[in-house]
């Protein structure tokens, strides 16, 4: 595929890349903030070959690529200087509320590591089901060096979270980083650890645990980035790079330790506490309520929201329980799109949905919802609720994982230990009953529904609309023999008063002539319609024309299609003349034409009209 083609599409319909404040890319979607989302055109971006969908939400305007994402971005990259560097603070200042900035900065701050978070997830999982076999003792040379790999990322989290936490912040990386670091530093954690009692210039410091914490990292850079620019600001450029980093460490190291991070180890200690009082309250439900609305956040982007809530989970107890509602919400989905599968003929649609199967196998679950479950509803609505009811039973069962990671088929190691069994069952049993649910009940093929479509001009009317202001004419009277003697079929014709053109039905753009003065549309009932915009004025070339849809775009009848320049092409010599012809209307017995008032003008034989 073309990624570079594709990157500069996209690039070009968000607004080009000076409409850009930043960039960055997840598992699946491009995270664009824009300065101007007017600018944005979301459909043309949704009709390009290798998009899946396009979401506005959290405040970002997120482009759903899919597995090859990474690809794309890189393409981004390559041809623009977006990416590696962010001018976030040339955007307007823009009212968002307290959510869409809070999953802003939690999607900003994870999506980089989410890649070493899943692998390192599965090697603890791996380990964890190897000592439980008896396979691999945990005091063997071989499982402390594993036991590293899986556990370094974990235990340094505050660093890898600073790092990225200063460049949506826009701090300086390295100050941000050093800061974290002493927040695990040996001889702090081991004060911790021993119940020693330290202070600061004669003031108490309050340790904690900070390893595998996120919010005490994330909140001292958000403190810091502050300070460093107070700081950068006032100082002189001969001495700014060396104390700058000098000042923000000599303050925000003993502030952090005495003040920013015991407040944020508080809070912590809080959301976790919390969760855990909603989940010993009924597993169960927590279990369902997850299982049944994970997928509906991940449309929306909102389930990074979650993300620290895991985190801090695993941090503080061990393990997190809000995973396994995860799998069965995932496996339920990846069921219902195997479902359409099996019993779709669609060609285009089989292949979707296998591939879509395959990518929630592996936790990928957008292609599936947007290209499939969503599309069609039921199958989406299907696998939400199956997704509850497995979840509750895997909430029941008290499973819990040891780790962050997709929710992938190959996962399952990291929730090793109580409910496994149960867990595995109700991800396969979720995936079984979606599917099964959805072949009888949540898809019916897309043959038999454009069949159902094609309605014969016996069963019901074509109804057209006028396409524009003016005067309403039979075709006869046009000026052109190949259109008025209905050659290129049956229609009517408008000599217009203002240039604009709308459609005149409900349909798909199948065609726009590079002169931009005709437009073909297909209705759902299998009509071919053409709209040409004066006669002969195909010489101009697009001179005076603008069209305002793309090809394969849906429009609803009434929807602007092209505005020309009315006085321009009458002084240039062209009837401007509007013809609306049905090139196929041997295929319709009734073809009927409405006035902007709703009424019948125009019959089934277009000989006059009956105004």
């Amino acid at each position: 595929m073309g990624y570079e083609a594709l990157a500069n599409d996209i690039l070009k319909n968000v607004g080009g890349e000076e409409n850009v404040s930043n960039l960055y890319h997840c598992a699946t979607r491009l995270r664009f903030t824009l300065k101007d989302q007017k600018q944005a055109k979301k459909q043309a971006i949704e009709n390009l070959d290798g998009v899946i969908t396009v979401v506005e939400a959290g405040g970002m305007f997120q482009v759903v690529i899919g597995n090859t994402v990474n690809d794309v971005y890189e393409a981004i990259t390559k041809i623009s200087n977006l990416g590696a560097a962010s001018t976030e603070e040339e955007a307007p200042k823009e009212k968002k509320n307290l959510l869409n900035s809070f999953i802003d900065m939690i999607a900003a701050v994870f999506a980089p590591t989410l890649g070493v978070l899943a692998g390192s997830g599965l090697i603890k999982g791996v380990l964890a089901l190897l000592t439980s076999v008896g396979w691999l003792a945990t005091d063997s040379g071989t499982y402390v060096v594993l036991n590293a790999a899986a556990d370094a990322f974990f235990y340094f989290l505050p660093i890898f979270l600073a790092y990225t936490a200063a460049k949506k912040f826009k701090t300086d990386i390295f100050i941000a980083m050093v800061l974290a670091a002493a927040l695990v530093y040996p001889t702090i954690t081991a004060a911790y650890t021993d119940g020693a009692a330290i202070s600061f210039l004669g003031l108490p410091v309050s340790l904690a645990r900070y390893s595998s914490t996120v919010i005490p990292a994330i909140l001292a850079v958000y403190v810091l980035s502050h300070l460093e620019r107070f700081t950068r600001k006032r100082l002189h450029e001969s001495v700014r790079n060396l104390l700058t980093p000098f000042i923000c460490l000599i303050i925000m190291v003993p502030l952090t330790l005495m003040v920013v991070g015991p407040i944020a180890n508080s809070a912590s200690e809080l959301i976790a506490n919390g969760y855990l009082a909603v989940y010993n309250f009924s597993p169960i439900l927590s279990g369902a309520v997850i299982g049944g609305f994970w997928q509906v956040l991940v449309i929306f982007g909102l389930h990074w929201g979650m993300v620290p809530v895991m985190t801090n989970n695993i941090a503080f107890y061990g393990r997190d329980t809000l995973g396994p509602g995860c799998m069965t919400a995932v496996a339920a989905q990846a069921g219902a799109v195997l479902g359409v599968f099996l019993k779709a003929k669609d060609k285009k649609v089989k292949s979707l949905a296998l591939s879509s199967f395959i990518s929630a196998l592996f936790g990928i679950t957008e292609p599936a919802v947007y290209g499939i479950t969503l599309k069609y509803k039921k199958p989406f609505y299907i696998a939400c609720i199956v997704g509850a009811i497995f979840g509750g039973v895997a909430g029941a069962a008290g499973a819990g994982a040891l780790a962050v990671a997709t929710r992938s088929i190959l996962s399952f190691p990291i929730y090793i230990g109580q409910g496994f069994v149960w867990l595995v069952a109700s991800y396969f049993l979720a995936m079984l009953a979606a599917c099964v649910l959805t072949f009888l009940f949540g898809y019916k093929d897309e043959a038999a529904v454009e069949e159902e479509k094609m309605i014969l001009a016996s069963e019901q009317a074509l109804v057209l609309e006028k396409p524009a202001q003016g005067q309403t004419i039979a075709l006869s009277e046009v000026n052109d023999p190949t259109f008025s003697s209905g050659a290129m079929g049956e229609g009517f014709a408008v000599i217009p008063s203002r240039g604009e053109v709308y459609s005149p039905a409900a349909g798909r753009i199948t065609s726009i002539f590079p002169s931009k003065h005709a437009i073909g549309i297909t209705t759902p009932q299998g009509a071919e319609i053409l709209l040409h915009i004066g006669i002969d004025t195909v010489n101009l070339a697009g001179k005076y024309f603008e069209t305002a849809v793309t090809e394969n775009m849906q429009v609803r009848a009434g929807e602007l299609l092209v505005t020309f320049d009315l006085e321009k092409i009458k002084e240039d010599g062209y009837d401007p003349t509007i013809m609306v012809m049905v090139t196929n209307s041997g295929d319709f017995e009734t073809i009927e034409f409405v006035d902007e008032n709703q009424s019948v003008v125009i019959g089934a034989d277009f000989g006059e009209l009956l105004v």
